[in-house]
């Protein structure tokens, strides 16, 4: 597919998110790291002294040695950036790649509102990325943005996907229980003695992301803007003490009534695209059913596909809708840096790279 490897950047390479970056990049077959991106404190210092590393895997040999440089697209000669950025950074910086030649696959919230900023699901909305050529001829770039979900948002609009599409929706009640490593470390992170024998249930901008964030992605585009889907979303979100996995609990109000095994069956025989399924990040599968009744698990189930798939379990009636359930996905791979890397695989399809 890719005769010669693109190079890329990683934006925010130190923290959390720009770690796993780092990591599910090590080895890529079509993306070659050319460039880490850090803060002034981290900038001229090797990686392997800038970052205090934190994931289980080993830091990869060739990013050890590399010059953290200046989040700036001067000097950096890729095609291509991931950014990790925080998303008031990210206002300033990601704009300024773009106009530069860039594309940014973004895992910042700062663009996801914008009429022409696609919040880009292969596994749901892969039509969505034509929206480049509008930002394009809107913005005067000669690259884009394209932006990831919040972590959250992620699996739970892979599992709607197959409903909205077979039954319609018109309500969601969800509950989150989110892992940790979505809060960040250090500074940013949550201190242990505010979770440790506790849950947190407020985590700022959440609620609002689950509520809105699915509508754009299962909704349509047209070229003054998205229609968002037509359905409702009530969330409450949690912070609570699981390293990674988000896991969410959904009661689904249906415009069309079903069984639970009409749902199961749909959401088991939900796949990808014929051209998006041999991608190198596509998950496998893209929705596992579990069938046992305390499953999904973050400890047991976040792995599932290399961290890329959703799983879902517990399908069942619910006495107040129609039907409810558990689904799990993996923070920081599907719903941060893997995702990222699979919207860029996409757009490498499609020829926007």
């Amino acid at each position: 597919m890719v005769k010669r490897k693109i190079h890329v950047a990683v934006l925010g390479a130190t923290g959390s998110v720009g770690q796993r970056f780092v990591q599910l990049l090590d080895n890529h077959p079509w993306f070659h790291v050319a460039a880490l991106t850090g803060s002034d404190k981290s900038v001229g210092k090797y990686y392997v002294e800038a970052c205090r590393w934190n994931l289980p895997e080993p830091m990869p040999e060739w990013a050890r040695g590399m010059v953290v440089q200046p989040t700036s697209p001067e000097n950096l000669e890729v095609a291509l950036a991931f950014s990790a950025l925080p998303a008031e950074q990210a206002k300033t910086v990601e704009p300024a790649f773009a106009m530069a030649g860039i594309g940014v696959c973004s895992n910042a919230s700062a663009f996801r509102r914008e009429t022409d900023v696609p919040i880009l699901l292969p596994e749901v909305n892969a039509d969505h990325a034509s929206v480049i050529e509008v930002q394009r001829a809107n913005r005067g770039w000669r690259g884009f943005i394209v932006t990831n979900p919040n972590c959250t948002s992620t699996g739970m609009t892979v599992a709607l996907k197959p409903m909205i599409d077979y039954f319609g929706i018109s309500k969601v009640f969800v509950v989150s229980l989110q892992a940790l490593s979505g809060a960040g470390f250090g500074a940013e992170g949550v201190p242990s003695m505010d979770i440790v024998d506790n849950v947190i249930p407020y985590i700022k901008g959440e609620e609002e992301k689950l509520e809105w964030e699915p509508r754009k992605m299962l909704g349509k585009y047209h070229k003054e803007g998205f229609d968002l889907a037509d359905f409702r979303v009530s969330a409450h979100t949690n912070r609570v003490q699981v390293s990674d996995g988000h896991l969410v609990c959904l009661s689904i109000e249906l415009s069309k009534k079903a069984e639970p095994q009409e749902i199961v069956e749909v959401i088991k025989n939900y796949s990808l695209l014929p051209e998006i399924a041999d991608l190198p990040s596509a998950p496998k599968p893209v929705l596992l059913v579990k069938e046992e009744p305390d499953r999904p698990q973050p400890r047991l189930d976040r792995m599932t596909g290399r961290g890329m798939s959703t799983v879902v379990g517990r399908i069942r009636k619910d006495p107040l809708f129609d039907v409810r359930m558990i689904v799990l996905s993996h923070n920081t791979i599907r719903g941060a840096a893997g995702g990222a890397i699979f919207n860029a695989e996409l757009l490498v399809k499609y020829g926007y790279l």
